[in-house]
């Protein structure tokens, strides 16, 4: 049996909503050049009226199905990759996405690794593909609008103002020898867990109407010194050795990486990634016109570098993320038709 596990396509959904960088400098009552050049967000998206997270999930779920050209019927398993942050607070959205997109056949179910969800995700759905044969043919999808936690008025976050939100989806199948999915390699690091965090709404603070006056219920960093000293250097660090070592796992040394699927994250830390890879800025996108949409931010990088011309077949490409907790991850791909 061929247990080769390749991409047969992907799905992005963006809302029509968004916000230029300028008017992100108004809110925060910054300067537009900060936000544009450092930030490096010239617009990013936000929801609609009904661009809610499971809903965009869908719609990039229905996307990738209809470019795989499969009967949805196919396939045998469901994982959301959304956020948890979505139309209700205590509900397995997966189980939706599996009905809208007609994957009747399937069972489903979510996992949550902030915006690691996607790479740990790809992992865990070759892990279990490998492991179950009656598991041939699987979806991984998502939305994300953490943008809603965001209070442009609060300092502390402005790392975070990048936040934007869309959807995302991803169809494997085994035996397909095309775009194969290799290994993956995580990282994860406690000691920030609780450094990041919506203070009220869950059972040490419950919502109250106190709560909202005093935005508690916005995301917000309760150390911003102590975190910024303490996760600088082994962001970086991490982020490298995730990279190297899941390349490593898949059999290719660092110079045969073609291209960086990576998400958004400030100029300046975008660089130095590429820098030390030595890569080119051709062998990436920066996602300013995009912002942060999260785990959803590897997807899109892949489909908008496939539409660019940027990967051809034979290519080495690594998807990369980092999430708050936290979560370094990184996926190595070989793109292309029998390869």
């Amino acid at each position: 049996m061929d247990m080769q596990i390749g991409i047969l396509s992907t799905g992005i959904y963006l809302p029509e909503e968004f916000l230029t960088g300028k008017e992100i400098a108004e809110l925060a009552g910054i300067p537009v050049r900060v936000v544009e050049e450092k930030m490096g967000i010239k617009k990013k998206y936000v929801p609609g009226s009904s661009d809610h997270t499971c809903e965009m999930g869908i719609a990039a779920a229905k996307k990738a199905i209809a470019k795989a050209g499969i009967d949805p019927l196919e396939i045998n398993l469901v994982i959301y990759i959304g956020e948890e942050h979505k139309e209700y607070p205590l509900w397995t959205a997966g189980i939706k996405l599996q009905e809208a997109v007609g994957a009747l056949n399937a069972w489903a179910f979510d996992v949550a690794l902030r915006c690691g969800t996607t790479v740990m995700a790809l992992k865990l759905a070759k892990s279990l593909m490998v492991a179950d044969p009656s598991i041939k043919t699987v979806l991984l999808a998502g939305g994300y609008r953490n943008v809603d936690f965001i209070d442009y008025e609060n300092p502390r976050t402005r790392f975070m103002f990048n936040l934007s939100a869309g959807g995302g989806a991803i169809l494997l199948r085994k035996g397909h020898n095309e775009n194969l999915l290799l290994e993956t390699e995580l990282i994860t690091d406690g000691s920030f867990s609780e450094d990041v965090v919506v203070v009220a709404g869950g059972t040490k603070n419950p919502m109250t109407k106190e709560a909202i006056d005093s935005r508690l219920n916005k995301l917000d960093v309760l150390d911003p010194e102590g975190m910024k000293q303490r996760l600088e250097q082994k962001s970086m660090d991490n982020f490298l050795k995730v990279i190297r070592e899941s390349l490593r796992k898949s059999g290719y040394p660092e110079a045969d990486l073609s291209y960086l699927a990576i998400l958004h994250m400030k100029k300046s830390a975008h660089e130095y990634v590429l820098k030390e890879l030595g890569l080119s800025e051709e062998q990436s996108i920066y996602l300013e016109d995009y912002g942060h949409i999260g785990q959803i931010d590897q997807i899109l990088s892949l489909e908008l570098a496939l539409k660019e011309g940027k990967i051809k077949d034979g290519d080495v490409v690594v998807l990369v993320s980092a999430g708050i907790g936290y979560a370094w991850g990184a996926t190595t791909i070989k793109w292309g038709k029998g390869v």
